[in-house]
């Protein structure tokens, strides 16, 4: 029961997350400063929960140097990928840019053989292969290969890794800090990070339509507290590899919002590519318990 219960707030996590890239296209706005605007709103949603919690603000004294520096190199992984997401999604598709950085899983499973040693079932690989195909599959008329949507495609891709990073790291930190202590000091030091770059870069912070506001709202408040802060709750039961194995049905979402409110219809091979992924998570999710309760 305890299992079923963590699946189904991963995945509802993954549908909040599956919103993303619709606000990022809604808003409209530089990648920089869309990015920011996430994690800094985020960040001071969280505050005031941290503030009144007691075991926060002491966790924050006795944190070490050590902890100090993933934290604050999370936070700058965070950074990093959102500015190569964001940025893909101005030369390729939503669906192709969202497809490439769901590639998670392969950069987390190699993080934690590496680093971790540690061991996966055959069946876990197979799920993962076949949820990767579904995500191919949905994304497939889109993908050119050629000038400008190249250049989308490599930055989504090394979005992928730097963010597979990010929850390597978060997976690490969670066995020592609370989700929210970690949560807001990452978020901070993602959002200054990103208000450097801003800064540098010239970008206007202010004088933007109330659509991109509420967007940049959205994004924050549905995608980023309700997905990926989720994800961060969950690392201490979960590793990152399941994590990012589950945004897999990101693409799912992405489809099925596309179709509820911009109105783009559901093709032949998105439906095949959407059940190829289910397929996948589910032996990936269900099989390696079934073997478990056997032992």
């Amino acid at each position: 029961m305890n299992n079923i219960r963590t699946y189904l707030i991963l995945f509802g996590g993954v549908f909040a997350l599956s919103t993303s890239a619709i606000w990022v296209r809604l808003a409209g706005a530089p990648s920089g400063v869309t990015a920011f605007y996430r994690l800094a709103i985020t960040a001071v949603v969280l505050l005031p929960f941290f503030l009144l919690s007691k075991s926060c603000r002491q966790e924050v004294k006795a944190l070490r140097r050590g902890q100090w520096i993933r934290i604050v190199a999370a936070g700058a992984f965070l950074a990093l990928h959102y500015l190569l997401w964001f940025e893909s999604l101005n030369y390729t598709s939503i669906a192709s840019s969202t497809v490439i950085v769901c590639l998670q899983p392969l950069f987390s499973i190699v993080l934690e053989r590496v680093i971790l040693k540690s061991l996966f079932r055959p069946a876990a690989l197979v799920g993962c292969g076949i949820a990767l195909l579904g995500s191919v599959i949905i994304g497939f008329g889109d993908f050119q290969i050629s000038g400008l949507s190249l250049l989308g495609d490599v930055l989504a891709f090394v979005a992928a890794g730097v963010i597979s990073g990010y929850y390597f790291l978060g997976q690490t930190i969670r066995k020592e800090v609370s989700a929210l202590t970690y949560s807001v000091l990452a978020y901070f030091a993602s959002a200054a990070v990103l208000l450097a770059y801003t800064l540098v870069r010239g970008e206007p912070l202010a004088g933007y339509p109330s659509q991109t506001w509420l967007a940049f709202v959205g994004i924050a408040l549905i995608a980023t507290v309700g997905g990926q802060f989720v994800f961060n709750l969950l690392l201490k039961q979960l590793p990152s590899s399941a994590v990012t194995m589950s945004i897999l049905g990101e693409p799912i979402g992405t489809c099925i919002l596309a179709y509820l409110f911009l109105h783009e219809s559901i093709s032949a091979r998105q439906l095949i590519g959407i059940v190829t992924i289910i397929g996948g998570l589910s032996v990936y999710f269900l099989v390696p318990s079934r073997k478990s309760e056997r032992r």
